[in-house]
C-alpha cells in the first residue's frame, strides 16, 4: 500500500471557488484503494458549511515555532466518500467568508504558516505519506521545508513530493523580508536558482524548485508554459525542469454531471435520446429565462468567470454581429465589473436574444449546459478547462481556442471526415473568433443531420477521472521505483 498526501488550499465539497477543488476532491476517491492510502489535507475556514464542519472530530492539537512565536495547530478528522481528510485548525489564519482575502500578504503568511504545519502534524497522527502531492502555489512551500527545516527529521527521509501547476497566473509573490520572518529559512535559499523571483520571493517557484516532480493539468498546457508566452516569467525553470514535469488532463465526476441521472435537469437523456431531451430542456430554459420559446433559434451558452482570461474581449468585439434573430445567448457567471456590464448592457438592449445572469447558480448552470446547442470558451489561456468537459457530456457543441485542456479535448468538426466534437480557432483575434462562431452557426442550420451525429460523437467521450487517475497511479509508482 502506497500513502499518498493531498495538500490544498481547497477542496470538493467542503470550500470551492474554481477547478483546483473539484480535482482534489475528485481524483483521490478514483484511485485504486487497494494500492493507495490517498488522504487530503486543507485548511479548517470557518466558512466550511456547518454540515460538514459539525460533523468533523477533533484528532489533537499542539503549538508550532512560526514566525518568532508559538501558535497554535489544532487537527480536525473527518470521512467522506471512503477518503480521509484532515484540516489544519489555526482561527486566527482561517477564520473569514472565504478561503482567501483580498490581501496578498496576509494570504501568504496564512499559507506559509498552513505548508509548515501539514509537516509538523504529520508525525502527531502517525500517517507517513510516501509522496506529498501539493497543488498550487498555496502549498509551494512543502517541497522547500522537506529540504531545508524538515530534511534532517527521521520521519521524512525518503518522502518525495510532487507540485501540480493548476493555473500558473497565481505564484505568491512578496518581499523577500516577509518570507524569511514567516519561515526563518537561510539567506542562501533567497536566491535566483531558489526562491528569489525579480527581487521578492516566489511561492510556486520554490515548490517547483524543489519538488521531485511536477505536473499541470493537460499536456498541450505543459508545452506552453516552458514559452514566454505562457510561462508568466518562469519558462525558464520550466524548461530546465522538462525531463520532469508532465501534463495529465482533469477529468469531471461522471456521477455529478450526468444528463440521464442529473436531478437538476427539467427533462433527463442520453446519447440516443439527446434530440427530445435537449429540445424540451431548451424549451423550458427559454421559458425560465423569460426568452422566446422557440426550437428552431441556436441558443448559445457561457459559463465562466468573466475576466481577460476567458477570452471575453473577443466576444464583445464582435457580438451584435452574430447575434441575429435566429441566436439567443445565455450567460451565467460573475467576475470584473466591466465583463457584467457589458453583458448586462447585451440583455437590456436585446431581452428577446440575451439572458445575463451574474451570478454563480450551480442549478442553472447544469440547466444551461443541458439547454445549449453550442457553449463558448475563447480564452486566451486555459490550463484545462473543465466548461468544454461538460459541454461534451450534455451534448453541447464546444467551441474554443486551441489553447492548453482545450486543445487536447476538443476535436475540431471536419466537414469532409464527418469527424470532430467541436469548433476550434487558434490565433487569438475576434475575427477568428467570429467566423468560426458563422461557421459552426451553418452547419447547425444547414447540416443538421452533421451536426447531430457531432452532438452524439461528443457524449460518447469519455473524460471521467477513471483515465487519468491510472495515469497519477503510474506516475505515483514510477517516482517510488515500484
Amino acid at each position: 500500500m502506497t500513502n499518498i498526501l493531498f495538500a490544498a488550499s481547497e477542496c470538493v465539497p467542503f470550500v470551492k471557488t474554481g477547478g483546483l477543488a473539484d480535482v482534489v476532491g475528485a481524483l483521490p476517491k478514483n484511485l485504486d484503494k487497494n494500492r493507495f492510502d490517498v488522504r487530503v489535507i486543507i485548511p479548517y475556514y470557518t466558512c466550511i458549511p456547518g454540515r460538514y464542519r459539525n460533523f468533523f472530530h477533533y484528532r489533537h492539537h499542539f503549538y508550532m515555532d512560526y514566525a518568532g512565536r508559538q501558535e497554535h495547530v489544532g487537527i480536525m478528522e473527518y470521512e467522506f466518500d471512503g477518503i480521509k481528510f484532515y484540516f489544519v485548525d489555526n482561527e486566527f489564519y482561517f477564520n473569514g467568508e472565504s478561503p482567501y482575502s483580498s490581501d496578498l500578504r496576509w494570504d501568504i503568511e496564512r499559507f506559509t504558516f498552513f505548508c509548515k504545519a501539514v509537516l509538523a502534524m504529520m508525525p502527531v497522527i502517525g500517517f507517513h505519506p510516501e509522496i506529498i502531492h501539493c497543488h498550487d502555489w498555496q502549498t509551494g512551500l512543502i517541497p522547500v521545508l522537506l529540504h531545508s527545516t524538515f530534511a534532517t527529521h527521521p520521519f521524512y527521509q525518503g518522502v518525495k513530493s510532487i507540485m501540480t501547476i493548476h493555473n500558473l497566473r497565481f505564484q505568491g509573490v512578496w518581499d523577500i523580508e516577509e518570507f524569511q520572518r514567516n519561515t526563518e529559512l537561510p539567506d542562501y535559499m533567497f536566491t535566483p536558482d531558489k526562491l528569489e523571483f525579480h527581487r521578492d520571493a516566489n511561492m510556486l517557484k520554490g515548490g517547483l524548485v524543489y519538488a521531485d516532480y511536477i505536473t499541470t493539468v493537460s499536456e498541450t498546457y505543459a508545452e506552453e508554459i516552458k514559452t514566454p508566452e505562457y510561462g508568466e516569467h518562469l519558462n525558464g525553470l520550466l524548461s530546465a525542469r522538462s525531463a520532469s514535469l508532465r501534463g495529465i488532463v482533469n477529468g469531471i465526476d461522471y456521477s455529478i454531471f450526468d444528463p440521464m441521472q442529473d436531478k437538476k435537469l427539467y427533462f433527463n437523456y442520453n446519447a440516443d435520446t439527446f434530440l427530445d431531451g435537449k429540445a424540451e430542456n431548451k424549451r423550458r430554459l427559454q421559458e425560465e429565462l423569460g426568452l422566446p420559446q422557440d426550437g428552431r433559434i441556436m441558443l448559445i451558452g457561457i459559463i465562466s468567470r468573466l475576466t481577460d482570461q476567458k477570452g471575453l474581449n473577443l466576444l464583445g468585439d464582435v457580438f451584435e454581429r452574430f447575434l441575429d434573430e435566429n441566436t439567443q445567448f445565455v450567460v451565467i457567471g460573475t467576475g470584473d465589473p466591466g465583463y457584467e456590464n457589458m453583458f448586462r448592457y447585451f440583455a437590456g438592449r436585446y431581452p428577446d436574444r440575451v439572458s445575463a445572469n451574474i451570478c454563480y447558480n450551480d442549478e442553472l448552470a447544469h440547466r444551461l449546459y443541458a439547454a445549449a446547442d453550442m457553449m463558448l470558451v475563447p480564452s486566451r489561456f486555459e490550463p484545462c478547462g473543465l466548461t468544454q468537459l461538460m459541454a461534451l457530456r450534455y451534448g453541447s457543441v464546444p467551441l474554443v481556442r486551441e489553447t492548453g485542456g482545450l486543445k487536447d479535448t476538443v476535436q475540431p468538426y471536419n466537414e469532409f471526415e464527418l469527424t470532430g466534437t467541436g469548433f476550434t480557432f487558434s490565433r487569438f483575434y475576434s475575427e477568428d473568433f467570429l467566423n468560426t462562431v458563422n461557421y459552426a452557426k451553418s452547419v447547425f442550420f444547414n447540416y443538421r443531420d452533421n451536426w447531430n451525429a457531432m452532438v452524439r460523437r461528443g457524449m460518447e467521450q469519455d473524460f471521467s477521472w477513471s483515465s487519468s487517475a491510472r495515469q497519477y497511479e503510474g506516475m505515483y509508482e514510477w517516482l517510488l521505483g515500484k
